[in-house]
């Protein structure tokens, strides 16, 4: 994609633009039920486009949050440039959808009877079942860091009360203070996240605490959108903010939260603010159903999203490896309605077809500082999704600041579509 590609109409259009699948499939038998487990960004778009496909199937979402908070976005929360409540989405949407929508949390289910198991007691009958169960923090992998250890460091990786933690964490912080962000190597939730979080600490602290310090101390050497965030940087921060690669300082041993200290294999830290991000897996839910192999993540059937391990049940969004899908929110979303069109082929007897993909990513890099990668993807002749080579690209490094201004607009743009098309 050129430069001039990048422009108001693509980036904001294919929010509501993906999967690329063409056709209705044939109508499902009457009766047929597709339970989905988790209203996020994945599995509220399945839920939502399996009604507008095939209303004569019976859809039940089971979530056990009243409230949907992103983290898209959350980084402005953190960073107090936006309010939890702007990243806050309630479902009443999706009710009014005539989706189904249950209150409560999945805790197992047999596939074989097509029955899920709900913590409240209950049960929900199923002839698909559809797992959006997103993903879980490894608290085994960093030596002092555990789910009490968060409190003090805040992952934040997780929307909610740990966004505004780390918010409450950096306002405490006396100007002169250093701030770390540490990122865990690949694969991990929205690659390009932990990057839009150091540029709006940076831009808090610019503007708030000028004497303070920002390091990111990386997993990794390379990272998304690296020459642009880098640059950004540079032209908005200055020495503000310095990223350390694995390179330079090794992989994370361990912490200390009573002392502020972060020690690699090279070198020890002790800061003032720790966002410690660590390693995932997929959620609790995929783990337990047996969905998930080694590594920890899901691997699914490209086409159709259905599990190689567990035949009948589906899985979506950041708990699958999906090839060269990133895990974002807006891939989630792609999947779900891809998915939606497979359940309905199926329930209607039919061999769901191969979609093809589009993801769109924004960072801000300041507020009016916007950056972006667009991609489109397909099922190859590997099995696997693939990137198509030239569909894609990312936002000129040499462009001016209209051009970052209106990036930055677009970002805020994208956001508002695709949550309305998703949650209404």
């Amino acid at each position: 994609m050129t430069a001039t590609a990048l422009t108001r109409r693509h980036l904001i259009g294919t929010a509501l633009a993906a999967p690329l699948v063409l056709g209705r499939p044939a109508a499902a038998a009457a009766g047929a039920r597709v339970a989905v487990v988790g209203a996020g960004f994945a599995g509220a778009s399945c839920a939502r486009a399996l009604r507008r496909i095939a209303p004569e199937i019976a859809v039940t979402l089971i979530e056990p949050e009243a409230q949907i908070v992103t983290c898209p976005f959350s980084n402005l929360v953190i960073a107090g440039m936006a309010e939890i409540g702007s990243v806050s989405h309630g479902l009443d949407g999706l009710r009014a959808a005539g989706i189904e929508v249950i209150a409560d949390r999945a805790i197992g289910a047999d596939a074989g009877k097509g029955k899920l198991t709900l913590a409240g007691g209950g049960e929900v009958g199923f002839d698909r079942l559809v797992v959006a169960p997103g993903i879980d923090l490894r608290f085994d992998a960093i030596a002092g860091y555990d789910a009490a250890a968060a409190e003090i460091m805040p992952h934040a990786w997780k929307a909610g009360a740990q966004t505004l933690l780390l918010r409450a964490r950096l306002e405490a912080m006396a100007d002169g203070g250093t701030v770390a962000i540490v990122v865990p190597a690949n694969p991990y939730r929205c690659p390009p996240g932990p990057y839009e979080r150091a540029s709006l600490i940076a831009h808090y602290l610019k503007t708030n605490k000028p004497r303070s310090k920002l390091l990111v101390i990386d997993g990794k050497d390379t990272f998304s959108k690296q020459g642009l965030f880098l640059d950004g940087w540079a032209e908005l921060y200055g020495p503000l903010v310095e990223w350390i690669p694995v390179s330079q300082a090794g992989s994370l041993l361990a912490v200390d939260p009573a002392k502020g200290e972060i020690v690699t294999e090279f070198s020890r830290f002790v800061v003032d603010v720790a966002n410690i991000i660590p390693p995932q897996r997929a959620g609790a839910l995929a783990q337990t159903l047996g969905l998930a192999g080694e590594g920890g993540w899901c691997s699914v059937d490209p086409v159709s999203f259905e599990s190689l391990l567990v035949p009948g049940v589906h899985v979506l969004g950041d708990a699958i490896i999906a090839g060269a899908m990133p895990k974002s929110g807006f891939a989630a979303s792609s999947q779900g309605k891809a998915c939606a069109h497979a359940l309905a082929a199926v329930l209607g007897g039919e061999a769901p077809q191969a979609p093809s993909f589009i993801n769109t990513c924004y960072s801000l890099v300041g507020p009016e500082y916007g950056i972006s990668v667009a991609d489109v993807f397909r099922v190859g002749g590997s099995g696997k999704i693939e990137a198509v080579e030239g569909a894609g690209g990312t936002s000129p490094r040499d462009a001016g600041a209209d051009v970052r201004r209106d990036e930055a607009r677009y970002a805020h743009g994208w956001y508002a579509s695709i949550t309305t098309d998703i949650w209404g």
